[in-house]
């Protein structure tokens, strides 16, 4: 058994202190890894139903083969390895702005690093998620111009709770609208919030894109006893 707590790396950044932790959990006995930005948890591989959710209802979405997907967002990997899943995904930028996230999964100090690594499909691009979603060149630094048959955003808590109040253009009209240029006629847009639905922002993409809706994804919380309710929100490129 490993250790009850230990912390993995910790590491300054523009944005906060960010921490990984390992904790050994005796309710599941498990080990836990946790990542958190200052005081605040960013992600825990004890609640991840909706991460994988993210990859799997907005993967559903489209049709077709050779499926090109982005993920903003590595955190824990838990959506990137979910995309990976589908075998019809034919390649997988996941764009990370955190150059310590990105070499935890290089160096194997979190369990999915291995697997995504290895998967010839998948590549890591460092780089600001939001800056890259309103600029013309987009995603891909090989590739400037390239589009994109999903775009899978999980970075902010929510498009109300952020974690950088930089971000906040990018849920606005102008912001939504640039993101929707990278993507392929057709193609989907998912996003990941920790709240309930929101009927303001699900119209918000209703205005630009040709459907949307915002599906609740629900799981129990073992500290609290009771469900815990989050939703991923999905939007199709007009075709």
């Amino acid at each position: 058994m490993s250790a009850a707590f230990e912390e993995l790396d910790y590491r300054p950044t523009p944005i906060g202190a960010l921490s990984l932790r390992r904790r050994h959990e005796p309710r599941t006995g498990t080990d836990v890894f946790e990542i958190k930005l200052g005081a605040d948890f960013l992600m825990s591989s004890l609640f991840t139903a909706s991460e994988i959710a993210l990859a799997r209802l907005g993967l559903s979405e489209v049709s077709g083969d050779s499926l090109d997907v982005v993920v903003g967002g590595l955190g824990l990997g838990y959506t990137a390895k979910a995309a990976l899943e589908d075998s019809r995904v034919a390649s997988l930028i996941v764009v990370e702005a955190l150059d310590a996230v990105i070499e935890w999964h290089e160096t194997g100090l979190l369990p999915l690093g291995p697997g995504l690594t290895g998967d010839a499909r998948c590549r890591f691009v460092e780089g600001d998620f939001f800056a890259l979603a309103a600029s013309q060149t987009g995603f891909d630094p090989l590739k400037p111009g390239r589009r994109f048959d999903a775009v899978l955003l999980d970075i902010d808590h929510s498009p109300e709770f952020l974690l950088d109040e930089s971000n906040a253009a990018f849920y606005g009209t102008e912001g939504l609208k640039r993101l929707a240029a990278h993507l392929k006629p057709g193609g989907v847009f998912g996003l990941w919030s920790n709240d309930r639905p929101d009927p303001a922002f699900a119209d918000r993409l209703a205005g630009l894109f040709e459907t949307v809706r915002a599906e609740p994804v629900t799981f129990d919380n073992p500290f609290q006893e009771t469900p815990f309710t989050q939703t991923v929100y999905l939007g199709r490129r007009r075709t």
